[in-house]
C-alpha cells in the first residue's frame, strides 16, 4: 500500500533505498519544471475532478477528487508480484523471470523502456493547448485526466531506468525531460509523437488510434521475462483503458453529430459540424501513422525479442504455443514494381503479428462509428480504416505509393488524389475554426454529441473543472 506522507506514492518500498529515493526526489523538480513549461496550458491553477492512483487495490487505483494538476499525485506502482514466476514464451520458456537485468540484455531493454517512455510526456506536450478549445468540461476534464496519466506514466518508466540502469538511467531519464514534441533540435523518438494536435477531432483520432497502440505495446511488454517490467505495464494498461475509452467514444460523438446534420437534410459545415469526408480522412491520417509505430512488418530485432524472452505476442499467456518455432507468417511485400506474396519465419513477422490484433481492434470501433451512422439514418456511407500499406513510412511500403485499397500506384497518381484521402492545410483551417471553448456546464459545442453518461456516477452538468478560488 503507497503511504500518504510520502513525496512519490510508491509501492515498491522506495524508502528502504535510500539512493534510489534520492534520485528521484532530485528528478521530480525537473519533472514539476516541465509539467509547468509543456504541460496543460492555462488551467495549472484549476481545481479538476481527476482520478488518482494510490495504491494497485481495486479501491485505491481509483480515488476521485478535485486537484490541482501540478498537485497530483503522480507515483509508481507495480502489479503485486507473481510467487515464482516463469518466463512464458521463447528459447527461455520456463526459465525463472528476471529480478535484475541480465547484462546481455541490458541494452535491448534500456531501448525498448527509453522508447515507451518518450511517448509519455510527448503526447503531453502536442495537446498543451486544446484546454483552450474544449468542447464541454467533461471533455475538458477528460483532457486533463489523459495528461496527468501520461504523467504517471512516464514516472513509471523512469522509476526502471533509475533503479535496474545506473547512470545511464538517470542520464535517459534528464533527456526525456529535454526532447519536445515537433523540435527541429530535439524531436521526440517516434514520428508520430511529433505529429501536431491542434484540435479536438485530431486529439480524439490520437486517442483511438495512437493510444491503442501503446496498448497493443504494453500488453507485450506485460509478457517481458524483464519481471518489474511485466509488473509496471500490466498496472500502466489499468489507466491506459480509460485513455482508449476517450479517442473511441470522442470520435464516435463527432460521427453522431454529423450523421444527425445528415439525417435532417442539411450539410454539416453549415451547421458547425465535422463533414463526414473529413473524419474518413482523418482516420487515413492518424491509423497510418499509428501503423508505423509498430515497426517494420520483417524485423530481426523483434524476432530477437521475442527469442530473449523481452517481448511477448499479445495475450501471449492465452496462446496454444510459446516459441513460434518452424512456423511461418504469410505477407504480400512490394518488389520490382508489384505486389509478391512471401513466407517469412514467424519470428520476424513479431511486429506484424501484433499489428494483426491492433487492426482487428480498431476495425471494431470502425464498426461501432458506422452503427451509429445507420442508427441516425444515414445510408449508403461508410467510414473505414484505409489499407495497412497505404500512407507508410516504416517497412517495406516506405517510399512508395499505394491508395486506400493497397493498390501499389505512381506518385504522380497518389499526388493527384492525396487531397481526398488525407487532410488539407483547408480541412484543418476548417476544423480549427470550428474550435470555440465551451466552458458552460452541462453545455456542448456544435461539431459533437453529448456522452451517454458522465464521469464517477456525475450527471453531464457537472462541474468537471473549477476556475481557480479568488
Amino acid at each position: 500500500m503507497a503511504q500518504a506522507l510520502e513525496s512519490i506514492p510508491n509501492n515498491v518500498d522506495l524508502s528502504s533505498d535510500r539512493r534510489l529515493q534520492r534520485a528521484l526526489e532530485q528528478w521530480q523538480p525537473n519533472f514539476l519544471t516541465w509539467w509547468r513549461e509543456v504541460g496543460p496550458d492555462g488551467f495549472q491553477a484549476h481545481q479538476v475532478y481527476l482520478r488518482t492512483a494510490v495504491s494497485v487495490e481495486a479501491n485505491g487505483w481509483a480515488h476521485f477528487d478535485f486537484v490541482r494538476m501540478p498537485d497530483y499525485r503522480w507515483g509508481i506502482f507495480l502489479e503485486p508480484k507473481e510467487k515464482e514466476r516463469i518466463i512464458g514464451f521463447g528459447d527461455v520458456m520456463g526459465e525463472p523471470a528476471w529480478e535484475e537485468i541480465p547484462g546481455e540484455h541490458r541494452n535491448s531493454l534500456r531501448r525498448i523502456i527509453v522508447t515507451q517512455a518518450d511517448t509519455e510526456p510527448a503526447s503531453v506536450e502536442q495537446q498543451r493547448l486544446l484546454g483552450k478549445t474544449c468542447p464541454s468540461l467533461y471533455d475538458l476534464r477528460n483532457l486533463f485526466q489523459v495528461n496527468v496519466e501520461e504523467g504517471r506514466h512516464l514516472w513509471a518508466m523512469v522509476y526502471l531506468l533509475h533503479r535496474f540502469f545506473g547512470r545511464d538511467g538517470r542520464e535517459e531519464a534528464d533527456e526525456l525531460l529535454q526532447r519536445r514534441s515537433g523540435s527541429s533540435d530535439k524531436p521526440r523518438i517516434l514520428n508520430a509523437f511529433n505529429e501536431p494536435i491542434d484540435d479536438w477531432l485530431s486529439f480524439f483520432m490520437f486517442a483511438m488510434f495512437t493510444d491503442r497502440d501503446g496498448k497493443y505495446q504494453l500488453a507485450a511488454l506485460a509478457q517481458s521475462g524483464f519481471d518489474p517490467l511485466a509488473r509496471t505495464t500490466r498496472f500502466m494498461l489499468t489507466e491506459e483503458a480509460h485513455h482508449l475509452f476517450v479517442g473511441e467514444s470522442g470520435v464516435d460523438r463527432i460521427v453522431q453529430r454529423c450523421a444527425e446534420v445528415m439525417a435532417a437534410g442539411k450539410d454539416p459545415r453549415a451547421e458547425g459540424a465535422v463533414p463526414f469526408e473529413l473524419i474518413q480522412k482523418s482516420i487515413n491520417l492518424w491509423f497510418s501513422l499509428s501503423l508505423d509505430l509498430f515497426g517494420g512488418e520483417v524485423s530481426s530485432n523483434a524476432a530477437d525479442f521475442f527469442a530473449s524472452g523481452l517481448k511477448g505476442r499479445f495475450r501471449e499467456d492465452q496462446l496454444p504455443e510459446h516459441k513460434a518455432m518452424g512456423e511461418t507468417y504469410r505477407m504480400e511485400v512490394p518488389e520490382g514494381g508489384k505486389l509478391v506474396e512471401q513466407e517469412v519465419p514467424l519470428r520476424n513477422a513479431m511486429n506484424e503479428v501484433l499489428r494483426d490484433e491492433y487492426v482487428k481492434d480498431c476495425q471494431r470501433a470502425v464498426d461501432r462509428w458506422n452503427k451509429s451512422l445507420s442508427r441516425a439514418g444515414v445510408t449508403g456511407m461508410e467510414l473505414r480504416l484505409p489499407h495497412r500499406r497505404f500512407h507508410r513510412a516504416v517497412g517495406p511500403c516506405a517510399g512508395l505509393f499505394f491508395d486506400p485499397d493497397g493498390r501499389l500506384i505512381t506518385e504522380a497518381e497518389f499526388r493527384e488524389h492525396e487531397g481526398a484521402w488525407l487532410p488539407t492545410a483547408e480541412d484543418r483551417a476548417f476544423v480549427r475554426s470550428l474550435m470555440h471553448p465551451v466552458t458552460e456546464r452541462g453545455k456542448m459545442a456544435s461539431w459533437i454529441a453529448p456522452p451517454a453518461k458522465g464521469i464517477n456516477g456525475m450527471p453531464l452538468d457537472f462541474e468537471y473543472v473549477k476556475p481557480p478560488e479568488a
